[in-house]
C-alpha cells in the first residue's frame, strides 16, 4: 500500500482525522477567499445598524460601530492563519537549527544550549513570556510574530536535539562520517530527513497554539492594530455587550475554538498515520475486510 492509499485508508477509519482535515481545509479556504465571501468591507461603519442581531443582511450581526461581524470573522481568519504560519515557520526553523547543532556537536555547546537556553525559556509559562515580549515590543502584527517566535522556538529545539542524539549513532550516519562526509552534509543529507517527521507533527499542533496565543495577545490589546480585524480584538470589543449583543462574543469565540480544535485533531491524526504500528494495524484491518 503506497502512502496516498494508506492516507486515504486512514482517513476512512479515523473520524477525528476527517473532521480535523475538513475543518482545517474550510478555515484555509475561508481565509483565502475572504475578499469574495465577505458580504461587506470589514472596516466599513454603519452606526444606525450598530449592534444588530443576526439577520439575512448581516448573518452574524453587527458590532458596536455597525461593522459586519461575518466579514470581520472571515478577515480575522486571514490574520490568525498568517500569524500562526509565520510563527510556526520561525519557531521551527530556529529551533531545528539550534537543536541540530547542539545535538550533533555535543560537549559543552550541547550543555550550554540545553541547560541554559532551552531550559530557561521552557521554565517560564509561554503565554506570560509572550505577553512580556509583546508589551516590550508594542502592538503590531510583525511584533506579535517576533514575540511568539522568541518564546516558542525552545520546544522545537529540544525535540530536534533529542532526535539528533538518537539518529547520529545509527549505522548510516557512522558510515557517512567514516567516509569523510562533512558535518554540514551529514546534518542536511542524513540527519534532517530522519528527524523532520516529529518536528512537522509538532508544527501542525503548534499552529493551534499560535492561533490561541495571537488571539490572547490581541484580546489584551498587544496584538494587531485596529482597524485590522482579529478574533481576539473582537472578543475584547465585545466585553461590554455580553448580555445585550451576545453574538459579538459567540461567533469570534466559535472561530477560535474551531481553528484550534481543527489543527489539534489534524496533528493528532497525522501522528497516528505516521506511526508504523498504527499503519500496520490499518493495513491488517484493510486486508481483513478485503478477504
Amino acid at each position: 500500500m503506497n502512502a496516498s492509499a494508506s492516507l486515504r485508508a486512514f482517513l476512512r477509519q479515523s473520524l477525528l482525522g476527517r473532521l480535523g482535515l475538513i475543518a482545517a481545509a474550510l478555515l484555509v479556504a475561508a481565509a483565502l477567499l475572504a475578499p469574495f465571501l465577505a458580504p461587506a468591507d470589514p472596516a466599513a461603519q454603519d452606526l444606525p445598524a450598530r449592534l444588530a442581531a443576526p439577520s439575512r443582511s448581516h448573518w452574524m450581526g453587527t458590532d458596536e460601530l455597525g461593522r459586519d461581524v461575518t466579514a470581520r470573522v472571515l478577515y480575522g481568519a486571514r490574520i490568525s492563519l498568517f500569524v500562526a504560519l509565520s510563527v510556526v515557520c520561525g519557531c521551527g526553523l530556529t529551533g531545528l537549527l539550534i537543536g541540530m547543532l547542539a545535538g550533533y556537536a555535543g560537549g559543552w555547546f550541547d550543555r550550554l544550549v540545553n541547560t541554559v537556553l532551552i531550559n530557561t525559556f521552557l521554565s517560564f509559562p509561554g503565554v506570560l513570556l509572550a505577553i512580556a515580549f509583546a508589551a516590550f515590543f508594542g502592538p503590531g502584527i510583525g511584533k506579535v510574530i517576533l514575540a511568539l517566535v522568541i518564546t516558542g522556538w525552545a520546544g522545537y529545539a529540544r525535540l530536534a536535539r533529542a532526535q539528533v542524539l538518537k539518529v547520529k549513532e545509527l549505522e548510516f550516519v557512522l558510515a557517512a562520517r567514516s567516509l569523510g562526509a562533512s558535518p554540514v552534509r551529514i546534518m542536511t543529507r542524513h540527519l534532517l530527513p530522519n528527524i523532520l517527521q516529529p518536528v512537522l507533527i509538532q508544527a501542525t499542533i503548534g499552529i493551534a497554539g499560535a492561533i490561541l496565543a495571537e488571539s490572547t495577545l490581541s484580546f489584551l490589546g498587544l496584538g494587531v492594530l485596529a482597524p485590522v480585524p482579529s478574533w481576539g480584538a473582537m472578543l475584547n470589543d465585545a466585553r461590554g455587550h455580553l448580555f445585550d449583543a451576545p453574538h459579538l462574543v459567540v461567533f469570534p469565540a466559535l472561530a477560535v475554538m474551531i481553528a484550534v480544535l481543527a489543527f489539534n485533531l489534524l496533528g493528532d491524526a497525522w501522528r497516528d498515520w505516521l506511526d508504523p504500528r498504527t499503519r500496520a494495524q490499518l493495513q491488517a484491518l484493510d486486508l481483513s475486510r478485503q478477504v
